[in-house]
């Protein structure tokens, strides 16, 4: 199709000095979201890394904040320490309440950051580089009709011995893709939908629901394809990605909040005219002293509303516009 021909991109195509250029005549100030939940161990070396290079030595991104869902261990000791704004996602529209999840990070980032471009990078990277942000600003500033840039990545999978050179995003490969191939062939051209790396419009961000956990990226897709077509979107790859691969119970977890969230979009949209109600009852098994052990997770994936539908937000940007133009 070609979409993959002209809304692919390979982060190597990118300046960061010639991108702060296209920044500043635009007139756009860019945000950087890192969502924690207990990371002490590679949160540090990504602030330092995403300052030093991308707002001191090149001046494109204009925040750098840490939206933390509680971490038990010194994520936002570290966080601070090294440069990085520290928020609680618990502090952030408390008036709202609170749910655990990366998914209600997000949504409160949307609210407390200030730039006209949010860019989303998850905090477990160990092999973290400026293109993980670049990389995705590049086609967005660069065409003014692109609003949500997705990374790609080769994705190791930890084994016992090693890793094999490839391997990770099975859920994408096991459930989304089929998925996506069965009701939106359009978006199988997305290599990797489920990535926790994305730069985003707040003019488009705000308009989009936010399921509080694992279903936010499928739903983001889902969303943005039904408001704005393939168009919006563009896709970089940022060569490999390194991190701590989830174990296959925890997978399967992550993708019953996925489908509960991919069955309630085709109903929305009309696509599937009749559902039962769905079940929130997750049934797994686990070995303990060669016997078969019942677990059972009572799951059901929450969705925030969009952000411009929030009464606060909507008094918080009226009061920022009002600022702006008494400058």
């Amino acid at each position: 199709m070609s979409w993959l021909r002209t809304n692919t991109f390979h982060h190597g195509q990118f300046d960061p000095a010639r991108l702060v250029e296209a920044k500043r005549e635009q007139g756009l100030s860019v945000s950087l979201c890192i969502p924690t939940l207990n990371e002490e161990r590679t949160v540090g070396k990504e602030v330092v890394i995403f300052i030093d290079e991308l707002m001191r030595r090149h001046q494109l991104l204009d925040e750098i904040a840490v939206i933390d869902s509680g971490s038990a261990d010194r994520t936002r000791e570290v966080a601070a320490a090294f440069g990085a704004d520290v928020y609680s996602a618990a502090d952030i529209l408390p008036a709202h309440g609170d749910n655990p999840g990366k998914g209600e990070n997000l949504w409160k980032a949307i609210y407390q950051l200030r730039g006209d471009v949010i860019v989303y990078v998850d905090a477990d990277i160990k092999n973290i580089h400026p293109r993980f942000v670049y990389g995705l600003l590049g086609p967005l500033l660069q065409d003014p009709e692109v609003g949500y840039v997705k990374a790609f990545y080769d994705r190791p999978l930890a084994e016992a011995g090693g890793t094999r050179p490839s391997g990770g995003g099975r859920v994408t490969e096991i459930l989304v893709r089929p998925l996506f191939s069965l009701f939106f062939p359009e978006l199988t051209a997305i290599v990797q939908p489920l990535s926790g790396e994305y730069a985003v419009r707040r003019s488009l961000l705000e308009r989009l629901p936010f399921p509080i956990c694992y279903g936010v990226e499928t739903s983001h897709i889902i969303d943005v394809y039904h408001m704005a077509g393939m168009a919006a979107f563009a896709q970089t790859d940022l060569d490999r990605r390194v991190h701590t691969n989830q174990p296959t119970p925890a997978l399967g977890r992550m993708a019953f909040r996925i489908l509960q969230t991919f069955l309630k979009r085709v109903r929305s949209l009309g696509i599937v005219q009749e559902l039962p109600d769905l079940g929130t009852l997750l049934r797994q098994f686990q070995v303990s002293d060669g016997r078969y052990e019942q677990v059972d997770w009572q799951i059901t994936e929450l969705e925030r509303p969009p952000m411009i539908e929030v009464a606060e937000y909507q008094t918080l940007r009226a009061a920022l516009r009002a600022a702006a133009a008494t400058g």
